[in-house]
């Protein structure tokens, strides 16, 4: 009995240790799933900073755009007006320009009689000084305006040359301005496509973190039933005493090794998810509890704790047959033990890695799992 709690004993501080370990090695990875949202938060923070400030100088150079085409459209109004300008003092120059054309053709088409003959048809000498120092004023007059005509025109346009100058520098600065636009605009698509990425990123996150979490939970909590559960078959005594005698049903090389079952959840070779190459034996659902039996004569090689297989019992028949039992919530053989054929072993549970109350009962010959129902 010492060396039996001392077996138990050793297994349950495995366990533990196990379990220690798994609950670290799941806090760690919890842990990078914490500090990789963390630093997903900080990233998306600073790409939402920095598309905030590439707005911010999108929005200064679409003022500097609008303060420019301000700028153009007034400087248009000046270049329309210095156009208007100058042909007006372009035709004010071509206009004095006739004239004076006209008045030499008539003052000197004749030579210089028509000029005697304004001289001589004077009444005095204070007339003829009139007229002649007219005609001279006149000729001066002409030469005078034609000049100031032209002054005006080179002015002008000296004038309009400098505003289109300067409309031409405003129109290059509207095209910088306009490529500027572009670029941020594209740097702020960027940003946006690259916070999108880091929500997504985030939200993955989120998702494996809780993941994890549930997982750790339910990982936990298995770990208590188990250990609960192995706490109790090893509690004082791991051996829960049988509920009645043998019990043997069927005509076959074994018997039933729980007829108390509600039904058979499932069948030797079915093909599940987590198991590879088919299930490698029978499951019998019943509530906790139920009694189950040796399926036929044999030695306990094992009767105790598996993290897999629960409370597990094994039993060598000879002649290469061996028997398994699993998830028990008790067992009432011990390792050593012979037993006859439909003798209580055990009640059922859902020890180990189990999802429901239920026996799981395996065959195997020779080391291979073959079908239970070959010899019931």
């Amino acid at each position: 009995m010492k060396k039996r709690m001392k077996r138990v004993v050793g297994i349950i501080l495995a366990f533990v240790m196990c379990a220690g370990m798994t609950l670290n090695a799941g806090a760690v990875t919890i842990d990078e799933a914490e500090d990789k949202a963390d630093e997903l938060e900080q990233q998306k923070e600073s790409a939402e900073a920095e598309k905030e400030k590439l707005i911010s100088q999108l929005n200064g150079i679409i003022d500097d755009m609008n303060e420019t085409q301000e700028k153009l459209t007034v400087k248009e109004e000046e270049i329309n007006a210095a156009e208007q300008e100058l042909v007006q003092a372009k035709i004010n120059e071509n206009n004095q320009y006739e004239s004076m054309k006209k008045r030499i053709k008539f003052m000197y088409e004749g030579g210089n009689t028509q000029f005697l003959e304004v001289l001589l048809q004077s009444q005095s000498i204070g007339d003829l000084l009139n007229k002649a120092e007219y005609v001279s004023q006149l000729s001066s007059y002409d030469r005078d305006m034609l000049t100031e005509f032209q002054n005006t025109v080179k002015e002008v346009e000296e004038k309009e040359a400098a505003l289109q100058e300067e409309y031409s520098e405003l129109n290059d600065l509207q095209d910088q301005l306009a490529e500027q636009q572009d670029q941020v605009q594209t740097l702020i698509d960027s940003k946006e496509a690259q916070i999108a990425d880091i929500q997504d990123e985030i939200k993955a996150n989120e998702a494996t973190l809780e993941k994890l979490k549930k997982e750790a939970e339910e990982a936990k909590r298995l770990r208590e039933e188990q250990a609960a559960a192995a706490a109790a078959g090893s509690g004082g005594s791991s051996y829960t005493p049988p509920s009645g005698g043998n019990v043997v049903s069927g005509n076959g090389y074994f018997t039933h090794p729980c007829p108390g079952m509600t039904y058979q959840s499932s069948y030797f070779g079915e093909i599940r998810e987590f198991e590879v190459g088919g299930h490698k034996g029978n499951d019998y659902a019943a509530p906790v509890g139920t009694p189950t039996y040796a399926a036929a004569a044999g030695t306990v090689v094992i009767a105790g704790w598996s993290n897999s297989a629960g409370n597990w019992v094994v039993i060598n028949h000879g002649n290469g047959l061996v028997t398994k039992y699993m998830h028990h919530s008790s067992l009432c053989v011990s390792t050593g033990q012979y037993v006859e054929k439909g003798q209580q072993i055990g009640y059922v549970g859902s020890t180990g890695q189990s999802t429901g109350p239920h026996l799981h009962f395996q065959v195997e010959l020779n080391g291979v799992p073959v079908s239970p129902d070959s010899y019931m």
